[in-house]
């Protein structure tokens, strides 16, 4: 992969994190920027389109979920959550909030970059995808899912997803009425191999933020159905694809 596209922009209060990441992501050829607090990191965001965010969760002026959900109310930018919170809950309500990882400190920088790695390979893969001529639309009752320009709508208003939602529904509808688990999808979709149970976590968030997004009753979902001690897969219902 050519690193030398892809900019990442490191948010951490603490000077000595940001020292290390920013020495070991510029020598494995990434351009490197970073901000000491919540505040610069939004005004940077906004000056130089990073193509990925590393955030901390505890930092003064605006903390890690609130530089998220700003973010989310303009940008899908990938976005890799690190915490020093030890409660589980905790952890998750920065996916709850758009967050498409975490990873809790004191963590390996080499862990860091693979799950950076992994993230930018799903981007590649999208832009190499988007000059192949569609391959249609996909109709799904009140769905319409255009798998070129990975566009969702639901009763023909467009539905907003991170490049991760896309991928997890994209997924679930390749192989309607098979139940994924959740490492699975895990591998699939995140491309890493889970090694705590709590890793999981991450799938089921994201599975929340569908169903809250396409399904008319989230919380008795049509669509996205959870399979007991499996996983989830997506309802086998009659789906027409549109060539275009």
């Amino acid at each position: 992969m050519d690193t030398q596209k892809d900019k990442i922009l490191i948010v951490d209060d603490e000077t000595s994190i940001r020292r290390i990441l920013e020495t070991r992501l510029s020598t494995i050829g990434y351009q490197v920027i970073s901000a000491s607090d919540g505040e610069e990191a939004l005004t940077i965001f906004r000056k130089e389109y990073p193509t990925l965010v590393v955030l901390d969760v505890m930092m003064p002026k605006l903390d890690g979920y609130g530089v998220c959900q700003e973010l989310r109310k303009e940008s899908d930018v990938p976005i890799i959550m690190l915490t020093a919170l030890g409660d589980v809950s905790d952890r998750i309500t920065g996916l709850e909030l758009g967050a498409d990882d975490y990873i809790v400190k004191p963590f390996s920088p080499k862990e860091l970059e693979a799950r950076i790695r992994s993230v930018l390979r799903r981007i590649d893969k999208i832009g190499l995808n988007s000059s192949i001529p569609s391959s249609g639309i996909i109709n799904i009752g009140f769905l319409k899912i255009d798998t070129n320009k990975r566009q969702v709508y639901k009763h023909h208003e467009r539905v907003r997803l991170t490049g991760m939602e896309f991928s997890l529904l994209e997924l679930l509808v390749s192989k309607a009425g098979e139940a994924f688990s959740r490492a699975c999808i895990l591998q699939e979709v995140w491309g890493y191999t889970p090694e705590r149970h709590v890793d999981t976590r991450v799938v089921d968030v994201h599975i929340s933020r569908l169903r809250a997004k396409l399904e008319d009753d989230p919380g008795n979902p049509d669509l996205i159905l959870t399979a007991r001690g499996t996983g989830y897969l997506f309802q086998k219902i009659i789906i027409k694809e549109q060539i275009i």
